[in-house]
């Protein structure tokens, strides 16, 4: 694997753990972390993409030091300010294929969130498959107070949140708490800080217990559904379960069932 300044990456069989490393910025973006989490999502895909069963069966996001990530990097933004229209769009067109990438990621993402998640750090959270927050942390979607809209990371945030949500806290851009996020769906779990890795590590030993291949599917069908219609997400589904049912994997979670015994892909 890569190694990385502003990131730190672990891994290993149950799950990687892949941490922002800049504390002293409250862990927000510049370009070059951005280039950083697009590479080292890269290079878990194609871990998993060349060896489903040998890949990490989940991947923990987190923040290191006193918050999750604070948004942008107040130097990277002042040197923004003079870029063009085609440079902004350049730097956009990055982030936007970081979100995706996350997105998109064939293993399981957990978000582990402390302190605080404001604006681009939103979109790292609306992109993980789960997020569990200690109960002080602190939410926003607070581009609007810069003058500017959370337009990158909306299409990663409005099927999490819906659209009623959006229109109060995009617009309003207020910070609102644990509890707010977890009625929003952008948080699925809530916990006091001295329980948060032992939340997390729960949702990776249930992860464990699954197919990975399965899980990676069912994580395809969830994107794809919300892109369809109705006819065409059907369709979909029917491909896909005949798919997985004729699979080894398949075989093997059926064969197992039937059989009383561990699957084959169990830790």
């Amino acid at each position: 694997m890569t190694q990385f300044s502003r990131l730190k990456l672990e891994i290993k069989p149950s799950a990687a753990r892949l941490t922002l490393a800049r504390p002293e910025v409250r862990n927000a973006f510049d370009d070059v972390l951005i280039a950083e989490l697009t590479r080292a999502l890269e290079e878990l895909r194609a871990s998993y993409e060349a060896a489903p069963e040998r890949s990490p069966r989940a991947l923990v996001l987190a923040g290191e030091g006193a918050v999750f990530c604070a948004g942008a990097d107040m130097n990277w933004m002042r040197r923004s300010v003079a870029y063009t229209q085609s440079e902004n769009e350049a730097d956009a067109r990055r982030m936007a294929a970081m979100y995706r990438t996350l997105d998109e990621l064939p293993i399981p993402t957990i978000a582990r969130v402390h302190g605080t998640s404001l604006g681009g750090g939103m979109g790292l959270l609306a992109c993980c498959d789960m997020a569990v927050a200690v109960d002080t942390a602190q939410f926003g979607f607070t581009e609007a107070r810069l003058g500017i809209a959370p337009a990158v990371i909306s299409p990663f945030v409005l099927p999490k949140i819906g659209g009623s949500a959006a229109r109060r806290y995009f617009l309003t851009a207020e910070i609102f708490g644990a509890v707010q996020a977890k009625e929003i769906g952008l948080v699925h779990e809530i916990v006091p800080a001295g329980e948060l890795d032992p939340a997390v590590d729960r949702l990776v030993a249930a992860l464990a217990e699954n197919g990975p291949r399965a899980v990676s599917a069912a994580k395809r069908l969830i994107r794809e559904a919300l892109a369809r219609n109705r006819d065409d997400a059907l369709e979909n589904a029917i491909r896909a379960i005949a798919g997985l049912r004729a699979s080894p994997e398949g075989q093997e979670g059926l064969g197992a069932f039937l059989e009383k015994r561990p699957p084959s892909w169990k830790l």
